[in-house]
């Protein structure tokens, strides 16, 4: 399975792409987590940052691809032809202006960031939600919502951050890197 964010990711694209592809992990599926740019940064310190790679294999290694925080497919960058190639792609977005590409979409427009909407499908999984995973997912809204400042705070923002803090993630910690 490959899961991707767009090119020149923010803390949403990389925050979600990191926590799905450790809770998709921990069900021993096989993940490549991909991004075309260098990671800024600022989101280096986010556990697991390393698992991300610049470069895939060919399109018929993967079966499956998530494609996070993307309106347009040609937002992965230069690979979007390769990730188009593979049989089921899942379109995970929070953006207006998604253009519904790929197979499955779950597009929320009233969602916060995207690290939300995959808050939502890590708690539909059976496995459980760690401390790596409340960090990246904690980033991804922090980021998104401009320090929930942004008119897309809501308030499942504030709840998952409470419940992400619960699990260990240090607000400050994460608000000192960002």
């Amino acid at each position: 399975m490959l899961i991707t964010s767009h090119a020149e990711p923010d803390g949403d694209a990389v925050g979600s792409l990191i926590a799905l592809g450790l809770a998709i992990g921990k069900l021993n599926v096989k993940t490549t987590l991909y991004n075309e740019s260098p990671i800024p940064a600022v989101y280096r310190f986010l556990p697991s940052v390393e698992r991300i790679v610049r470069h895939i294999k060919k399109a018929n290694t993967y079966d499956t691809a998530i494609v996070l925080d993307c309106g347009d497919v040609d937002r992965i960058g230069d690979v979007s032809s390769v990730v188009t190639q593979i049989p089921i792609i899942i379109n995970i977005d929070h953006h207006v202006s998604n253009t519904g590409f790929g197979d499955i979409q779950l597009i929320d427009e009233d969602a916060c960031s995207t690290a939300e909407i995959v808050y939502r499908l890590i708690k539909a999984l059976p496995v459980p939600m760690d401390k790596a995973i409340a960090t990246c997912l904690y980033t991804g809204i922090l980021t998104d919502t401009g320090s929930f400042r942004f008119s897309n705070t809501n308030q499942a923002a504030f709840a998952i951050s409470r419940e992400m803090a619960g699990l260990g993630m240090e607000p400050y910690d994460v608000a000192q890197h960002v």
